[in-house]
């Protein structure tokens, strides 16, 4: 394909992705496809001689639309939203166009310092304190990870060698490996499984701190463990703490939790994958309250903030605890700039797991640039009232309860009744595939989630789901109810 013939395909493909989304109503949100269904529609190695566009293009159709979950479907309520708009969608084009591996400031230098300064544009419209922003000369900063997961093992590794650093100085006669095996990390029993599984990259044991009645932990239940894990000679170093937690959406006490971190010395990550983009608006900006207590925070912009995956953003009050772990600098590496860089955040792969990063801050730019402030918040707000609609329409129903608060886009919500009943509701709801749902265990509840997720939902979609969700339990019930009397 020479460039005379991408123009023409670009285009044709520009049209094809805008008429997919245009219409994406149109499609079956879940599709009909078995486990294994691709690998008979396909040979079963690479063509020997090149193939024409046509026969690759009239494939997408036939093989892969197939088998594709619509997550930008407007009946699409599944897991959390996955962000997407126009603007992100070019932008991604560019950075595939521009095609640099912006490992280092050489490597390819707005690369590096549009990320740094998308991130200060982007903690500033959530507001965070001075001391997590680059500015000029500033001590921290921002980052773009791959996604929240990377960012809580970046975080935790840091922690980790900043502790061992920090009890060899203390305690020189401990080895490395006497410290290691005493460390320990802590999240809340309602931590997304990342965390945990941070640990396990890490090498460190991992506990749970137990949450309250509104699934969140307060300070007393982190201090409690804390006291007896000392007490029987192990090293607290970490703590992760979450802002909108995956299974209901419930929010970890920061003023209360921050200031038991910073007093035993324990690195405290804030993990607000989902919620993170709600900060912009000023009504719930007080959930982040306490920040200024952490070490590390993070939030993903490609789950609602309208910038497609992969775009995780995280900050750092003093990136040299990210750089002192992670700094390695051969040769080939090196640049003349190396000196004169220092307040641009040279480097960003010393603030990854990667060497390699994608030119992710375009998708950033354009959209913070064309959405504005206010667009965005629009965005986020829209998604909130129609949240709340849901849980309206569910109170109005007295065979249904409300499992936690609903703050931002996810209701949670259940048949009053056994778990079993909601299971088999749940399974009548995915199998119908009018709509796309996901559960949750909230305690020993088994739980239905309804996230507003797409950048097209309305409205009469909500009234929709509900008004199917109402009579598929109508159903149910009837059913169950004589099954239950012939037993």
């Amino acid at each position: 394909m020479d460039a005379a013939e991408f123009r023409k395909r670009g285009k044709e493909m520009v049209d094809y992705v805008a008429d997919y989304l245009e219409k994406i109503d149109k499609r079956q949100v879940f599709p009909d496809v078995e486990p294994g269904y691709l690998r008979p529609l396909i040979p079963d190695c690479a063509p020997q001689d090149p193939e024409s566009f046509e026969d690759v293009f009239k494939d997408i159709e036939k093989i892969i639309m197939p088998g594709v979950t619509h997550w930008h479907s407007p009946y699409f309520f599944a897991y959390f939203p996955a962000a997407s708009s126009f603007p992100a969608l070019l932008a991604d084009m560019l950075c595939g166009g521009i095609g640099c591996v912006g490992f280092s400031w050489a490597a390819s230098p707005a690369c590096t310092e549009l990320e740094t300064v998308m991130l200060d544009w982007l903690g500033k419209m959530i507001n965070l304190p001075e001391e997590f922003l680059a500015g000029k000369d500033g001590q921290g900063g921002g980052v773009i990870q791959g996604s929240a997961s990377e960012a809580t093992l970046v975080s935790l590794l840091a922690a980790r060698t900043k502790t061992i650093r920090r009890v060899q100085s203390e305690k020189p006669e401990l080895t490395e490996a006497d410290i290691m095996g005493r460390l320990v990390a802590y999240a809340s029993d309602q931590a997304h499984s990342s965390v945990e599984r941070a640990a396990l990259i890490g090498g460190v044991k991992i506990k749970s701190v137990s949450s309250d009645d509104t699934f969140s932990v307060w300070g007393s239940a982190l201090k409690k463990v804390l006291d007896e894990d000392k007490a029987s000679g192990l090293i607290p170093f970490f703590f992760c703490a979450t802002l909108g937690t995956t299974p209901c959406c419930s929010f970890d006490k920061l003023l209360e939790l921050g200031p038991i971190c910073n007093k035993e010395n324990i690195w405290m990550h804030i993990d607000a994958a989902y919620a993170g983009s709600a900060f912009i608006c000023p009504e719930f900006r007080h959930l982040l309250n306490g920040v200024e207590f952490a070490d590390s925070f993070n939030f993903n912009p490609h789950k609602w903030l309208l910038v497609n995956f992969d775009c995780s953003t995280m900050w750092v009050k003093k990136r040299s605890d990210l750089t002192g772990a992670f700094k390695l600098e051969p040769l080939y590496l090196q640049h003349h700039h190396q000196e004169s860089v220092p307040a641009l955040l040279p480097g960003l792969q010393h603030w990854q797991i990667p060497l390699g990063r994608r030119f992710r801050s375009l998708k950033l730019w354009f959209v913070l640039r064309m959405y504005g402030v206010t667009g965005l918040q629009e965005h986020i707000r829209k998604h909130v009232r129609l949240s709340h609609q849901f849980e309206h329409l569910v109170l109005q129903d007295e065979r249904f309860e409300i499992c936690a608060e609903v703050v931002l886009g996810l209701v949670c919500f259940r048949l009053k009744g056994s778990n079993e009943l909601n299971k088999a509701l749940l399974k009548s709801i995915n199998e119908a595939k009018k709509i796309h749902l996901v559960p949750c265990h909230l305690r020993e509840k088994f739980v239905l989630r309804f996230a507003i997720c797409s950048r097209t939902v309305e409205s009469t979609h909500v009234r929709f789901a509900w008004q199917h969700i109402s009579q598929l339990a109508t159903d149910l019930l009837k059913t169950w109810e004589q099954n239950h009397h012939q037993q």
